[in-house]
């Protein structure tokens, strides 16, 4: 069980880098900190909201195929290997690209749907805000690579408890305003 839960961690982490690639690169970019939804709004409340831009989109899509370049890389090594759930040697690095823009995808779906049920951009939707992300990524990529359904749950699990840890160290650091 613990191969699985660490080999499923291991193949959605550009998904994981793409989720946070919109604040660790805030500062980059900001000609494409434009909202994807050009401030529109469906029945009077925005689509996206005004946090959901093409430079996270963009940055989270590149973060995916950068670090699913890296694990291609690493595939040289026999540990890295019996930790992969795909041949990272033989695989397209479209399967990164899939992953970051999934992730990206996923949360731009939860704040989409988040607008609908009145919750304003910025505020807490838990579960929903900790696992848009892996799923949108396990969605997206599923074309290519399906990981299968109780690896998809340890997935999500996994992440959402990783996500509620490193929003704590954030929130307690000083680097993000809300614990959620």
């Amino acid at each position: 069980m613990i191969q699985e839960i660490l080999s499923i961690f291991y193949f959605l982490l550009p998904a994981g880098f793409a989720n946070m690639a919109p604040v660790m690169c805030k500062n980059l970019l900001k000609s494409w900190a434009v909202p994807i939804d050009a401030n529109k709004t469906w029945n009077g409340k925005p689509i996206f909201g005004k946090h959901k831009t093409w430079r996270g989109l963009l940055l989270g899509s590149l973060f995916g195929v950068i670090i699913f370049f890296i694990q291609q890389k690493l595939y040289i090594f026999p540990f890295f290997q019996s930790y992969s759930l795909v041949n990272y040697s033989e695989t397209s690095i479209f399967l990164g690209f899939l992953l970051g823009f999934g992730a990206v995808f996923g949360d731009l779906i939860k704040s989409f749907l988040k607008r609908r049920v009145n919750i304003a951009s910025g505020k807490s939707w838990i579960p929903f805000d900790q696992i848009d992300y892996t799923i949108g990524a396990i969605a997206c990529a599923a074309p290519i690579y399906f990981v299968g359904w109780l690896e998809s749950i340890y997935g999500v699990l996994i992440y959402f408890i990783l996500h509620v840890i490193i929003n704590h160290i954030a929130y307690y650091t000083k680097i993000r305003g809300e614990k959620w």
